[in-house]
């Protein structure tokens, strides 16, 4: 629930601060979608029975260029997005997701790419006794990502539009609670679109001179992140994690932003999987003693809307003792809000490959 409520907080801060009070114009949009599970690892193999279906509602507010950042990104929309979906299987049930989503236009508006993320509700999550097969939702609140691309026309006649492409639903707790293998749903949709006030709406103010090049000096970032995971076995408790991570950055344009840095990783999570590992299998290679710290170096990327970032990073384990818990490559993802000229705070997913290690949670200082 934490993070979906902050995920909620930075989009809402950033639409607030990003749009001009005097100029509200929204639309609303609604979509069926029908597709499949795919089976990005045999562990969920016996979930897919049949081929999901459900809707995407959205409501959005509608861009025209009155702040520069909304020109920057050839005026995208910014709204919320309800969706619901039947697994067509009993032991994964249904899911209701809600979301905070941007929608980008391309190809003169006729291409619409979104991106929503928020938080789904299972109906029907693992137990151990009534419903041991779910291996994919071990929680019933689940972090929920949707990706959606649009032909997409708007206004064909008194407001109404049409629009029609693919989506993809994503579902994990990011080892909140176990099991958490995930399922990702590949889909066709399609739907109408309708503007409000559409007699009104103004013209797109075009691009200007902001063409001008803008960058900053090379910067340096410290960062305290933390929360919680299991051990990623069923069963287990959940442990508080600590990462201290130390990066530089160098600000390239007003949209895109490098980071390069170090970072240490402590987790009690990996300490109790290590001494779970040498008592449950005293024959085997783990003795208990192994040291669970870690040590990474990272490259990245942000992108800057407003106050608002959507951060991507790729990192490898230089230190890492005991190899066996995850792998050596991790990539991190998620939303920066900047709160002053030097704080900032990001809420993120650690992963390796599909296997989501922890959710992240952190407070930055920028020099």
């Amino acid at each position: 629930m934490n993070k979906f409520v902050l995920y909620l907080l930075l989009f809402c801060c950033g639409i607030i601060n990003a749009q001009d009070k005097a100029s509200k114009f929204y639309s609303v949009d609604a979509n069926y979608f029908y597709g499949t599970i795919l089976e990005h690892s045999p562990d969920i193999s016996h979930l897919i029975t049949d081929h999901p279906t459900g809707i995407i509602l959205s409501f959005q507010r509608k861009t025209y260029g009155f702040k520069a950042w909304e020109r920057r990104y050839n005026h995208p929309d910014v709204g919320y997005s309800f969706t619901y979906q039947d697994l067509k299987n009993q032991h994964l049930g249904e899911n209701f997701g809600l979301y905070a989503h941007l929608s980008f236009y391309f190809l003169q508006r006729n291409l619409m790419f979104r991106v929503g993320q928020g938080l789904a509700y299972a109906s029907n999550p693992y137990h151990p006794d009534d419903n041991y097969r779910n291996n994919a939702y071990g929680s019933q609140i689940l972090s929920s990502t949707y990706l959606m691309g649009n032909f997409h026309r708007e206004n064909i006649y008194k407001g109404f539009g049409l629009q029609a492409g693919i989506s993809l639903l994503h579902y994990s707790n990011a080892d909140f609670k176990s099991p958490n293998s995930s399922t990702n749903t590949l889909t066709f949709n399609v739907g109408v679109n309708y503007m409000l006030d559409y007699e009104n709406a103004p013209e797109y103010i075009a691009k200007d001179s902001e063409k001008i090049k803008y960058s900053e000096p090379v910067h340096l970032n410290f960062a305290v992140r933390g929360g919680v995971n299991t051990m990623g076995i069923i069963g287990s408790a959940r442990y508080p994690f600590l990462t201290a991570t130390v990066f530089a950055d160098k600000v390239i344009n007003r949209k895109s932003t490098l980071q390069a840095g170090a970072e240490f990783f402590y987790s009690k999570a990996l300490e109790e999987y290590i001494y779970y590992q040498s008592v449950a299998f005293p024959n085997g290679h783990t003795t208990g003693d192994e040291d669970a710290n870690r040590v990474g170096l990272f490259a990245g990327h942000q992108l800057t809307f407003n106050k608002l970032s959507v951060i991507t990073q790729l990192g490898f384990y230089v230190y890492y003792p005991y190899a066996e818990y995850v792998d050596q490559l991790y990539i991190r993802a998620g939303l920066s809000r900047k709160l002053s000229e030097h704080f900032w705070a990001s809420a993120t997913v650690r992963a390796h490959g599909a296997n989501a290690e922890a959710v992240e949670f952190s407070l930055g200082y920028r020099l």
